[in-house]
């Protein structure tokens, strides 16, 4: 039998050309988005005002299994994808495992990450429809990166409000969205009526994803030619992310492998929901039983420690309802160094999953997460973001676990993205700043407070 590779790539022609659409599989739905005011169940058109109009067909679409990848789309992906399938062999051998550790290294584009996946397709169905720009949110930066490549690619205008303790934590992430042309502003902002309530209730507050989405959704619907972008949460996120998990699937199988476990680190959900896709499809369609699970920091903990409940998707209450996991709209997440995992709410799609039991989820400090990343990087030679991170420590933990049972168990995780832009978190590490934040009940509860009434 040939040793498996150490990497391997599907090539052009075997990239997948549709995108699959995990709803379709689902038995039991994830519940619909409710509009704010009615309290009904969101329509479709209710939602362009907002985004792009066939971003909220598949939004709202929970029928249609396999969606055609636009060419010019597919033509965008090929600057960067097929990406590698990688066996993880020195970590294997630095663990002592007999575990076969494999990873999807999603960093090998300019934004470092796999966001760009959904980014392309965003901006793509933006210039068909005719639109002058698109406005959008980012935390870490690796959102408003990938958004702002798409938007220079397709000619168009980007607005970008980014978390101001990461806008100030990673300032050269602002660089390269300038470089792009894309417009940068900190959030919570004076520059909108949601920034300045916010800024109006707590003047120091460094922000959150809830309060970014709420200054970008006002400008788009408040300027002509513009809809909002989101880089992850969203259905149809979901739906183009799962590129990661057909591309993955069919590299193991070319190795004849298939994975007992697959792992991803979980904020809102989009590298998650688009690793998994396929294996969950197996799981829904009793093909296979692969356990799932989802990665998640302490200091935020949605799955672990929230609520299954319909809640606003920002702090601003602009956004529909969706029922998903969340700790309420109003709760602010510590300055942890994994700015893309800091989302009080999770995927709806997830949330249903997980609700269901068709996953699992943890949680874990920062400084293990790091000591994680930094046991990674030693073997494998690349310097993994903090998100990623998460599922690395989850990955050696069950590999750790295959050590002490002698079970040679075949692991998958996403490596989202690459943390060249994490230096300072790197730096803090090192030098023994960095503190690890677990929110007690009482803080956990204020964010709960915020969450509207249930029907």
């Amino acid at each position: 039998m040939a040793k498996i590779p150490h990497r391997l790539y599907l090539t052009e022609d075997q990239m997948p050309k549709q995108w699959y659409n995990l709803r379709a599989d689902m038995k039991e739905k994830p519940d619909p988005l409710i509009h704010p005011g009615t309290h009904q169940p969101l329509l479709e058109e209710a939602l362009y005002p907002i985004f792009c109009q066939k971003l909220a067909h598949q939004e709202l679409d929970n029928d249609t299994r396999y969606i055609d990848i636009p060419e010019p789309v597919l033509d965008m992906y090929k600057l960067y994808r097929p990406s590698p399938l990688c066996r993880a062999y020195n970590l294997e051998k630095a663990l002592g495992t007999p575990a076969k550790i494999y990873y999807k290294f999603e960093g090998n584009n300019t934004s470092g990450s796999h966001k760009l996946n959904s980014a392309i397709a965003q901006a793509y169905y933006a210039k068909e429809q005719g639109l002058k720009g698109l406005t959008t949110e980012t935390g870490a930066g690796q959102w408003g990166t990938a958004l702002s490549e798409a938007c220079a690619y397709f000619g168009l205008d980007l607005k970008v409000f980014m978390v101001k303790v990461s806008y100030e934590q990673k300032p050269f992430r602002k660089a390269i969205m300038q470089t792009f042309d894309a417009n940068v502003t900190p959030s919570p902002s004076n520059t909108t009526e949601a920034g300045r309530a916010i800024l109006a209730h707590d003047p120091t507050t460094g922000g959150s994803l809830g309060c970014a989405i709420s200054e970008a959704v006002e400008v788009a619907t408040t300027h002509e030619g513009y809809r909002y972008v989101l880089g992850s949460v969203l259905n149809q996120v979901l739906l183009h992310q799962s590129i990661i998990g057909l591309e993955s699937k069919q590299a193991m199988e070319m190795l004849d492998e298939y994975p007992d476990i697959v792992i991803g680190c979980a904020g809102g959900g989009s590298n998650l929901g688009g690793l998994i896709s396929p294996f969950m499809q197996d799981k829904l369609l009793g093909k296979a039983d692969p356990r799932i699970i989802a990665v998640e920091p302490a200091s935020c903990p949605s799955f672990t420690r929230g609520k299954y409940v319909y809640d606003f998707c920002d702090t601003g209450h602009v956004t529909p309802l969706a029922r998903m996991y969340t700790l309420g709209n109003g709760f602010m997440p510590a300055p942890n160094h994994a700015g893309g995992l800091r989302y009080h709410g999770m995927s709806p799609i997830l949330s249903k999953l997980y609700h269901d039991g068709y996953m699992e989820a943890v949680s874990v400090k920062q400084t293990d997460v790091f000591d994680a990343a930094v046991q990674f990087a030693k073997v494998e030679t690349i310097l993994p973001a903090p998100e990623s991170s998460h599922a690395i420590r989850a990955a050696i933990d069950e590999a750790l676990k295959c050590k002490e049972t002698g079970e040679a168990k075949t692991i998958l995780f996403g490596l989202t993205g690459t943390g060249y832009f994490d230096m300072a978190a790197y730096e803090a590490y090192h030098n023994g700043t960095m503190r690890n934040h677990v929110p007690t009940d009482d803080e956990l509860q204020v964010g709960f407070d915020t969450i509207p009434p249930q029907e």
